[in-house]
């Protein structure tokens, strides 16, 4: 266990605090652990992430967890890494922006002893101590099925835009993966297809807005890798004026894509038990700081990994799911523009 001397921390905690690091302490009463975090576009990291990790780490024992979002900057990620390392933490916890580069961070860590948990997306190389994530080629098979299926229900005969995630992103590569093997065995042609910079909304917008200049009615789908990009490419669509939308799909089950499924704008999401996913990183952070063995259900790279399951959720089975899970209540749902919606689905 790595401890760090008090005056030590004193000089450090102005570095930490320019390095927007959330939380710096210098008691040495608790255990510091830091948790860095990719972006804010993607809404699951502030709402459901953040705060499961570190209310399961506060059942655990007394713990300070150091925050911080690099807003897709793989450079901020780099130097709140330094100021976390700086400040005295003895376990990280990192869902990296680039997995490439991400691997500085890693051997800096793995160089002072401070144990890594790579956290929903795999980093490159380095000595990690857990990987927890979720079967992500699965995920985009899953997806990419689910947009099949729809597509032969209601007899399209178009072709399928493809708006991927961050080419920086592991996961995103996994999921195009996943999807891509799926389509190409469905009969449906890739029309085009796109890998998102920095998984950002309004570049999926921009680009399916110029694909719908270039291929108009022929669009039967879109599958759409998570639900920041199913949004973008749903807004392209309403400032063309279309009525009768293609087929969207999504992932994250965000809020505001369930209430997109509701009004019929988007088909499907893919729903991630978060709250398994954070807890778990929270019970290795408590595994590894008071010296427990820690294994996973199966082995990566020589690192054990536990991969989570994943579930389709369409109109049918949002209140089998997110409402039954706890995840949303039917009022935030189901707020006054969505009533007559929800009504329709049988949603209350």
């Amino acid at each position: 266990m790595i401890t760090v001397r008090r005056a030590a921390q004193l000089a450090l905690c102005a570095a930490v605090v320019a390095s927007a690091l959330v939380g710096c302490s210098t008691d040495d009463g608790s255990v510091k652990v830091a948790l860095l975090l990719p972006d804010v576009k993607t809404a699951r990291y502030e709402s459901l992430d953040r705060p499961l990790f570190t209310q399961r780490l506060d059942e655990l024992g007394d713990y300070t967890v150091l925050y911080s979002n690099a807003d897709q900057d793989a450079a901020k990620q780099q130097s709140q890494a330094e100021a976390a390392l700086a400040s005295g933490v003895e376990v990280l916890v990192l869902d990296p922006v680039d997995s490439a580069a991400a691997v500085s961070i890693v051997i800096a860590a793995n160089a002072q002893g401070v144990p890594v948990i790579a956290y929903d997306r795999l980093v490159d190389g380095g000595e990690l101590a857990y990987y927890i994530s979720f079967d992500n080629d699965r995920i985009g098979d899953l997806q990419a099925q689910a947009l099949v299926e729809r597509l032969d229900a209601t007899g399209a005969s178009g072709g399928i835009l493809m708006v991927n995630g961050s080419p920086t992103d592991n996961n995103a590569q996994q999921f195009k993966r996943g999807a891509t093997a799926a389509l190409e065995a469905s009969g449906y042609p890739i029309l085009a297809e796109f890998d998102t910079p920095d998984w950002s909304p309004n570049q999926a917008q921009d680009w399916v807005a110029s694909q719908v200049t270039l291929w108009g009615d022929e669009i039967s789908g879109v599958y759409a890798a998570n639900d920041g990009t199913a949004g973008g490419a749903i807004a392209a669509f309403k400032a063309a004026g279309i009525q009768d939308f293609p087929v969207v799909t999504g992932q994250d089950a965000e809020l505001a894509a369930i209430q997109r499924i509701v009004s019929g704008d988007q088909y499907m999401t893919i729903y991630k038990d978060i709250r398994a996913e954070a807890a778990l990183a929270a019970e290795v952070v408590h595994q590894l700081v008071t010296g427990e063995p820690v294994t996973g259900e199966l082995t990566l790279g020589g690192t054990p990994t536990t991969l989570l399951d994943a579930e389709v959720v369409t109109i049918d089975t949002i209140m089998s799911s997110v409402v039954a899970d706890g995840l949303y209540t039917v009022e935030q749902i189901c707020t006054a523009e969505y009533a007559a919606a929800c009504a329709a689905a049988r949603i209350r």
